[in-house]
């Protein structure tokens, strides 16, 4: 008997999967995907993720063989962990906490991994914060027999550039190919709504969807607020529009909520707006359609444009999107410094890997494998299910990436523009000024908010607390801070990335 123990996540294929599996296609959207990932697994077993088009994170117990089975999706939308306990039993999930809530579970802090993530504001590979807790890493399947734990690498990126096709064709096969997959995200009696910022990847899926609403956020600064553009995007288009003004108050309020429902520290000031986004549209939706995935798959980020520049010297300081500290800037400012261990040691085997490639194709590897799911799609995960929204992402679909793979990079990156190709599929169903906009990022305020009196008390606090007493040197930490006060505004980068562990510290370790 095989029985489902753990699942999250989204089907897109189903009709043609119950098809295939002879499953009543009537059953609701629960028993349906249950019986789907069942029988998909007895059919194909650790191969069953390459028929299944979606988002998914889940394990399986086979009675029969006495064999857990565990598996996450290609690109790693959805989280899955696992922890060893002392008497040798597995505690396993989809949310950390709920390893933590295990008979056996010791929590204990991983310390090293901040040396990582005063780097790159995330977590990378298996390891967490949590010592002893491990991620299933993208693409892969894990099973645990007899005590042994197995794991599978079914899928990674590869990249093969077709050069006989036209800038027009790349686009056209995008166009239709989203097409299809929006098929596919809902089902006729599923209301969904969209996000929508002032850039390109959100305005095209709520273009080619039947969303009737979306929702963006929105600050009273206007140099960056990008809610003005995104109106005139859902008006050009006819749909309704919500927007979510986030005050300072709010923001910094809601950094707690974040880091605990975040499970582990992430230093994206993104992460903020999103989840009070998130909360926003969850009064309105309970599903709701968002635009990852487009910028790594095809060149989105203004970064990609010097690839070539870079060229084989990546391979020496490429580590992902992110690159706030340096070793020596950590070692100062750190009490223990972990000599070789350093980011950059946590991607080679990506190089390896990606050897003979063109620069920008390097990079894009790098980010799919690191960035995408270290940050983008675990914030997406964790604060949508925060607030009981269900998210889902349409451009992350393994039909889009495999557009991307064979997609030379001069059709996703020149001299102008990034995504070349997507932008012009975007025209398809946009106005050039929209399609064709110069890429913004999701940006907040946060750079002239936290050097206002009025709201970093909470910074100050912990930067001179017996907190931040155990893990830096604090007359360090505050020469950072007082250096974005009064010197350099570009270090607000530095001063999230350390107040955003000690809050995820203070709520892990002090408060609980």
């Amino acid at each position: 008997m095989i029985e489902l123990k753990k699942y999250s996540g989204h089907i897109r294929n189903w009709i043609s999967l119950c098809n295939e599996l002879n499953i009543d296609n009537t059953l609701p959207r629960a028993e349906r995907e249950e019986a789907i990932i069942i029988a998909a697994y007895k059919k194909w077993g650790g191969e069953m993720a390459n028929h299944i088009y979606g988002m998914f994170a889940l394990a399986l117990y086979d009675s029969d063989t006495d064999t857990l089975f565990c598996l996450r999706d290609q690109f790693g939308t959805k989280p899955f962990y696992y922890y060893v306990t002392d008497d040798g039993r597995l505690l396993y999930g989809t949310t950390i906490r709920e390893i933590m809530d295990g008979d056996g579970f010791h929590k204990e802090l991983n310390q090293k991994l901040l040396q990582i993530y005063l780097t790159m504001t995330y977590t990378t590979g298996e390891e967490t914060f949590f010592k002893g807790v491990r991620k299933l890493l993208p693409g892969r399947y894990m099973t645990y027999k007899n005590g042994k734990i197995n794991i599978t690498r079914y899928f990674k990126p590869t990249f093969n550039p077709d050069n006989t096709k036209t800038l027009n064709e790349w686009a056209d096969e995008i166009h239709t190919t989203l097409a299809d997959v929006m098929q596919e995200v809902k089902t006729d009696d599923e209301y969904v709504e969209s996000f929508l910022s002032g850039g390109v990847d959100s305005s095209y899926v709520l273009a080619v969807s039947d969303a009737p609403a979306c929702n963006s956020c929105g600050y009273d600064d206007s140099r960056l607020d990008e809610s003005g553009l995104a109106r005139e995007t859902a008006d050009i288009l006819g749909r309704k529009f919500n927007r979510c003004l986030i005050t300072p108050e709010q923001y910094f309020a809601a950094v707690p909520y974040v880091m605990y429902n975040m499970e582990q520290p992430l230093g994206d000031a993104s992460a903020i707006a999103f989840a009070l986004g998130c909360i926003a549209t969850a009064k309105g939706t309970k599903i709701c359609y968002s635009g990852e995935g487009a910028d790594e798959f095809f060149g989105g980020y203004n970064m990609y444009r010097n690839a070539a520049k870079y060229g084989d010297n990546l391979k020496n300081f490429y580590v992902g999107n992110t690159n706030i500290m340096k070793e020596d800037e950590k070692r100062k400012i750190l009490k223990k410094y972990y000599e070789n261990f350093e980011p950059i040691d946590l991607v080679r085997d990506i190089y390896e890997g990606n050897e003979g490639l063109d620069p920008l194709s390097k990079m894009s590897d790098v980010d799919i494998q690191v960035w995408l799911e270290g940050d983008i799609y675990l914030n997406v995960d964790k604060m949508s299910r925060a607030a009981g929204l269900e998210v889902r992402m349409p451009l992350t679909d393994m039909r889009i990436f495999d557009i991307a793979r064979r997609m030379p990079s001069c059709y996703k990156v020149n001299d102008e523009q990034n995504k070349v190709a997507l932008r012009t599929a975007a025209a398809k169903v946009l106005p050039e000024e929209i399609a064709f906009r110069k890429k913004l990022g999701f940006v907040v305020p946060i750079r002239m908010w936290m050097a206002d009196e009025r709201y970093n008390s909470d910074v100050i606090r912990l930067f001179n607390s017996d907190i931040a007493d155990k893990f830096f040197n604090r007359d360090e930490i505050n020469k950072i801070f007082n250096d974005y006060l009064n010197i350099d505004s570009d270090n607000w980068r530095k001063v999230w990335t350390i107040y955003t562990f000690l809050v995820w510290y203070e709520e892990y370790f002090v408060k609980r």
